[in-house]
């Protein structure tokens, strides 16, 4: 198996690298500026070499940490949207094109969902962040001539990088606590997971369309705030309050007010075996 990887050099892209190494697979990276022989060129604009691979896995795009001033907006929109179109140009015009993409995009699809608790066929959402992902998705959609998947990804767990590595420290101090109410719901996956799903959607030779790449239960803030005081072995008493959070962080608050209720309906129908099926057991192996 060749299998191609856009941000193969980041959190992600790290694991999955790792993981389908152990399995024996060959990984071409991608990037703006390849430094070897192996990695391919991606470059928003120019179709990509895709040829003589088994199957891309898509995981570039611009960070959406960070003030969302109207130049980084166009970062976040541009930097998925012209790079998936790159990659679908490459699938278009190559003579034996991978057999299939899975391409990333988020469960910032869903928008703010509320109590509600949504799926795979569930509506989009408003909001920034959605109007991305249908963006986005709708890109990766044009490849026709081969198998696609829409990994809509939640919020990743993972001691080395991601969100976790900047929250860790704050908690082991003593300084962690809820974020706004603590109401609204957070939809996670264990980076292990994250990249064992990938290369099972790899796999999975019928399936196809978006796929929740997300645990089995979504918890609230308040809970992942308990769960996460519990497995450092420390107290979390000191909130953010949401006019804070708002105050300094401006319309990327979103991210951390907003309930993301998201259910993997596809992955737990056809048996992904979750190595994390929880937030609690993720928490824990990456506090250990």
């Amino acid at each position: 198996m060749r299998l191609g990887i856009t941000g193969a050099s980041g959190f992600i892209g790290g694991h999955v690298t790792r993981l389908a190494g152990a399995r024996g697979w060959e990984v071409v990276p991608f990037s703006r500026q390849p430094r070897d022989e192996r990695t391919r060129r991606l470059v928003p604009g120019e179709p990509a070499d895709v040829e003589g691979l088994d199957a891309v896995l898509h995981l570039a795009g611009e960070p959406v940490v960070g003030r969302w001033t109207s130049e980084k907006r166009r970062r976040i929109m541009e930097s998925r949207v012209l790079g998936t179109r790159s990659l679908a140009e490459g699938f278009a015009r190559a003579a034996h094109p991978p057999r299939v993409l899975i391409s990333s995009s988020g469960v910032g699809y869903y928008g703010h969902t509320g109590e509600t608790e949504v799926a795979e066929n569930s509506p989009p959402g408003r909001g920034f962040l959605a109007e991305v992902c249908r963006a986005w998705e709708a890109e990766a959609m044009k490849v026709r001539n081969a198998r696609v998947v829409i990994l809509r990804i939640g919020l990743i767990l993972g001691r080395e990088g991601g969100t976790m590595k900047r929250i860790l420290p704050v908690f082991r101090a003593g300084l962690g606590g809820r974020l706004g109410s603590g109401r609204q719901w957070m939809s996670c996956l264990h980076v292990e997971d994250m990249a064992g799903l990938a290369l099972w959607a790899i796999g999975e030779e019928s399936l196809g369309g978006p796929v929740n790449a997300v645990m089995p239960h979504p918890v609230t803030n308040t809970d992942f705030t308990r769960l996460l005081a519990r497995a450092v072995h420390r107290p979390a008493i000191l909130p953010a309050p949401a006019f804070v959070l708002r105050a300094v962080l401006g319309d990327m608050s979103s991210l951390l007010l907003d309930s993301s209720r998201v259910r993997p309906g596809v992955a737990e129908v056809r048996g992904y075996p979750y190595q994390f099926a929880d937030v609690g057991k993720a928490l824990e192996q990456i506090a250990a």
